[in-house]
């Protein structure tokens, strides 16, 4: 079989798991370090001329790391795809599963395992922080209602105040981000790169935990440390003076 992801986190997992069968993958799938396939451009704006010419067997796609134009243009071509949407850890876990197994994976992956355990044996969570998750800026854009990173957060005891927006991905002014009055602001560091000097002098005086965007919103590979990392990350955030 002959594989092309276009999400990289699964790009790891069948790279680490059944690492014959990728033939191309993204730009933008960095992991494991040194993977040596075709690169087929970006994520959003793959070229397609250049996943055919590989022959693939399968492609591998999300819902919202790719655009719905590029899959009905794979699938016109008479390309087999399938179409990932967890949104939230128990559907990661249980669509990796399955995709591992379809891949014909002899038995389930240890590093698959040890996220199972790792998301299972969470500590006593303390009382909830109110945040809001900003994933981009210049226009701001926060997590909504029904994600994945949502779910992630949730559960190492941080509650999105933007979890029951009518949008996924809501645009809200950064005058209203404040007036949330959130306990922390969650930045990671991917799609957009959040750093120490980009990002928290917008919340004065609020605590701003700056996170990877690896482990907050791939499934994968990386969900066996991503709880370990976050919860870390979360318990130590930057604060600019007001």
């Amino acid at each position: 079989m002959r594989v092309v992801s276009l999400v990289p986190s699964l790009t790891e997992a069948v790279a680490l798991t059944l690492p014959g069968l990728l033939v191309g993958a993204t730009d933008w799938c960095t992991h494991p370090a040194g993977l040596e396939v075709t690169r087929v451009g970006g994520s959003k704006y793959p070229d397609l001329d250049r996943v055919l010419a590989l022959r693939p067997d399968l492609v591998l796609l999300n819902v919202e790391e790719n655009r719905r134009e590029d899959a009905d243009a794979l699938s016109a071509a008479g390309v087999p795809m399938r179409v990932t949407y967890p949104r939230t850890v128990d559907e990661a876990l249980a669509e990796l599963a399955d995709l591992m197994r379809d891949l014909g994976a002899p038995a389930e992956p240890e590093w698959l395992a040890l996220a199972r355990r790792a998301w299972a044996d969470l500590p006593v969570a303390r009382p909830a922080r109110r945040a809001v998750v900003p994933v981009w800026r210049r226009p701001w854009v926060v997590l909504g209602a029904d994600t994945f990173a949502g779910d992630v957060l949730r559960r190492l005891g941080v509650t999105n105040v933007y979890a029951d927006h009518v949008e996924r991905y809501p645009r809200p002014a950064l005058d209203e981000l404040r007036a949330r009055a959130p306990e922390l602001v969650v930045l990671p560091d991917e799609p957009y790169l959040f750093t120490a000097d980009d990002g928290p002098e917008a919340f004065p005086g609020t605590p701003c935990a700056l996170v990877s965007g690896r482990h907050l919103t791939w499934y994968g590979p990386s969900l066996a440390e991503a709880p370990a990392v976050l919860a870390a990350q979360l318990a130590d955030p930057v604060v600019r003076p007001n």
